[in-house]
């Protein structure tokens, strides 16, 4: 592989970053620092490492048969798209919420804006739609990358300078309990949106196609894992710091951290800029905003994206109606989303919670049809994953099961 095919090939991966890094890690990795200190970094990357096969079979089948992966479901059966249709249909006006809220709390937080958080919402997701809409893909993807560049290196640097404050810094303070009710449920919480959804694996196989289709270029399947991994990586090292920064600075600190995404962020703002002065406000400020709008970009283009395919999947006659279903879902998603925040703002944490719990316990399902998807006689053996990755994914599988099992069981038991 040379610099120009590497640079062809990158972009799904980058744009699965941004998607991933998100709530994920601005508020459930940061909260599992500020909670449980150090002791949750192990989960944080066991989960990531765990989740990895099934995110990348996406990319792989999209390589192997220039299809997506959800024209891969259609041939385990009508069944696995229709799942996919309905649990999409379930949480992903929700999951848009829900980010955007928090971006636009963030907004108005760190900008000193004289607007609510619904005022914000509209604004940031008709800036979202125009960007879709005047470059579509070829500018979402040059968007993406550049936020992610900046979100990486502001990340990088909020981390190290949070680390060497703390050195100086004495903090004694007992985690909070894990193997209790509200412990069980935050863990779910962290895993079922670490570092995504597993559903989410269907995005970087619609945006490959899309990638193809800016630079006529098809990569062979060594050079998309390439791309597939700089982003899933980084999205865990990424992880891994704001657990870290979360442990440096929020820690042991004597404060009560909100359940709520936009407070809880504005008190890291808050602690990140007391611990080491005002110089450091516009560090972190840039740090927190690039996390959030990266991932409000993405998902008002990768949810509208898979309801459309799984719509012309599942109802053939709807492709006449090309990229207008595309379109249609879009302004559907983003109009409902806003209704949520506007008239459904009281119950938003009750529907996150659901979408999230959601998430996890539909985690092994997603994960078997990707898997079956991937291994069967659909694609060239060449193609099929290795050994060790077949082993993995079903150690993956069962710990899915697993976990689902005992928060199943801490609801009725805990």
């Amino acid at each position: 592989m040379n610099k120009s095919t590497l640079l062809k090939t990158i972009g799904p991966g980058i744009l699965f970053a941004g998607a991933a890094i998100g709530g994920s890690h601005l508020i459930q990795s940061t909260r599992a620092g500020a909670d449980y200190g150090f002791q949750l970094i192990w989960l944080v990357l066991i989960i990531n490492f765990i989740k990895y096969p099934f995110f990348e079979y996406g990319i792989r089948y999209t390589t192997a048969t220039g299809k997506t992966l959800i024209e891969g479901y259609k041939e385990l059966g009508k069944w696995a798209v229709v799942t996919f249709f309905i649990f999409n249909l379930l949480t992903a006006t929700v999951n848009v919420a829900a980010v955007t809220i928090v971006t636009a709390g963030l907004t108005g937080h760190l900008f000193g804006l004289k607007l609510n958080a619904f005022q914000i919402s509209i604004i940031l997701s008709v800036i979202a739609i125009s960007l879709l809409f005047i470059g579509k893909y070829p500018l979402l993807d040059k968007s993406v990358k550049i936020m992610i560049t900046v979100l990486a290196i502001s990340t990088t640097i909020a981390m190290i300078l949070a680390m060497s404050s703390a050195s100086s810094a004495e903090k004694s303070a007992d985690a909070a309990e894990l193997w209790t009710g509200g412990g069980i449920a935050f863990l779910i919480a962290l895993m079922g949106w670490m570092p995504a959804p597993i559903e989410s694996s269907v995005w970087p196989s619609l945006w490959a196609l899309k990638r193809r289709d800016q630079t006529k270029y098809i990569p062979n399947l060594k050079e998309a894992l390439i791309d597939f991994k700089i982003g899933y990586i980084g999205t865990a090292i990424l992880a891994v710091f704001f657990v870290m920064l979360g442990a440096y600075i929020m820690f042991g600190s004597g404060e009560k951290f909100s359940s709520d995404g936009v407070t809880f962020s504005g008190q890291l703002v808050s602690l990140y800029t007391k611990t080491l002065g005002s110089w450091s406000f516009w560090l972190i400020s840039i740090t927190a905003f690039m996390t959030m709008l990266s991932t409000v970009l993405t998902v008002v283009d990768a949810y509208p994206r898979t309801l459309e395919v799984s719509m012309k999947e599942i109802f053939p006659s709807s492709k006449v109606l090309g990229e207008k279903l595309y379109w249609g879902w879009v302004l559907l998603n983003v109009l409902a989303a806003l209704l949520i925040i506007g008239v459904f703002t009281k119950t938003m944490r009750q529907l996150i919670d659901f979408a999230t719990v959601l998430s996890f316990l539909a985690a092994p399902v997603f994960a078997f049809i990707n898997y079956k998807t991937v291994t069967s006689g659909n694609i060239e053996e060449k193609f099929r994953p290795s050994g060790w990755m077949r082993i993995l994914s079903w150690f993956g599988f069962s710990f899915l099961v697993i976990f689902s099992l005992i928060y199943i069981y801490s609801l009725y038991f805990i």
